[in-house]
């Protein structure tokens, strides 16, 4: 049996979500002949450079994005860029050099940028015929760091990107365009009478419109002020968060619910259910992660862009409110007027939804999938 190594880290679900949705398609296809390793890159490496590159992000993510997007910006200097690349390796390289050697795998996929040099670094040291891809996780605007290693085989998300990487020297040869990756269960249309079960399970009313909070694995960035902000507006319409792992925003969620006495409100920390929620949900207040604003135009939902990181969510948000698919507003006072009048304007609400209809997106797991299994 041929073994698949998946790489990815624990920063946030934008790494993850991709690889998962690719591992679950080649198993479901070749279970019987290849076997897929979902491993986190950090495996074997000390608690202190997990709990640096980890709780760094959340932190940066949840309380001072700021910090992140200068970062961002300070690595588009090759020499900043270089020396992370060196310092991340330095540390990850042992424990992922005994996780190659001792697992053997006849591909290793690539989901995050900071495993490229140590990897890269291990198949050349240990003289290793193993086929590396690497999956650019960011559709539009991606992070410095994925293009400094010379000779990848790429799989991009977007024309856009890989005009980009052209620019950046890139062979064209080397980068394989597909649609954005997402768990399967995002291509098939949710029926009416599905949506009516999946309405009945959760305890959501027959015809209510649904208004659901959402920013992806680590939760949304301010959702407290939001949720607080929409409650006083009494909308006609039930509201839904999902708080993932932030379990101080599950937290003042809960407290905000006994204070206001709020009966049209639901809260979920962690789910794996966020396909149903999505396929019952009329808008999503969001933040402009990939996976997230993917799944979110998937079904067909309106997304409201509350938040975005500079630079690299950027291209996200230009996709969705350039192509009137949604609606960015970054005055969380100003979100339940925004809401409001799309609850009330009709016309409104089916033009984005019809422009979401028209851009025909699709989902790649397939073809990223059949492209992975045929590689040499």
């Amino acid at each position: 049996m041929e073994k698949y190594l998946f790489l990815y880290l624990n920063t946030g679900g934008g790494h993850l979500a991709p690889a998962r949705a690719v591992a679950n398609k080649i198993r479901s296809k070749h279970k019987a002949n290849i076997e897929i390793e979902l491993a986190d890159g950090l495996h074997g490496s000390r608690t202190i450079v997990k709990k640096i590159i980890e709780d760094g992000y959340k932190s940066a993510i949840n309380k001072a994005v700021w910090t992140y997007e200068f970062l961002y910006l300070i690595h588009k200097l090759s020499i900043i860029a270089r020396f992370t690349a060196w310092m991340v390796s330095y540390f990850v390289k042992p424990g992922l050099t005994r996780y190659i050697i001792e697992n053997k795998p006849g591909k290793i996929v690539l989901f995050h940028f900071f495993l490229i040099k140590p990897v890269f670094e291990i198949i050349e040291e240990y003289n290793l015929d193993i086929p590396v891809i690497t999956v650019v996780t960011d559709p539009f605007t991606a992070h410095p760091l994925w293009f400094i290693q010379k000779g990848q085989n790429y799989i991009v998300f977007s024309e856009i990107l890989k005009e980009k990487c052209i620019g950046k020297g890139i062979e064209d040869k080397k980068l394989k365009v597909f649609p954005f990756v997402l768990d399967s269960r995002f291509s098939p249309k949710v029926s009416e009478k599905r949506k009516a079960k999946i309405r009945s399970e959760l305890g959501f009313g027959p015809d209510s419109r649904i208004i659901l909070i959402m920013g992806g694995g680590e939760g949304m960035p301010g959702g407290k002020k939001i949720l607080k902000k929409i409650i006083k507006k009494n909308m006609d319409a039930e509201i839904a968060i999902v708080c993932g792992k932030n379990r101080k925003l599950y937290s003042n969620s809960l407290k905000i619910m006994e204070k206001y006495r709020i009966r049209n409100l639901k809260i979920y920390g962690y789910v794996d259910f966020v396909h149903s929620l999505l396929s019952i949900s009329d808008i999503v207040i969001t933040k402009c992660g990939a996976s997230t604003s993917m799944e979110i135009l998937m079904m067909g939902k309106v997304p409201v862009i509350n938040s975005y990181i500079w630079e690299q969510e950027k291209g996200n948000m230009e996709f969705v409110c350039n192509s009137n698919m949604g609606i960015l507003e970054k005055n969380t006072n100003h979100l339940p007027d925004v809401l409001n009048g799309l609850l009330t304007n009709n016309e409104r609400y089916k033009s984005l939804t019809r422009n979401i209809k028209n851009a025909s997106l699709r989902n790649g797991v397939g073809q990223v999938s059949d492209y992975i299994l045929n590689f040499r």
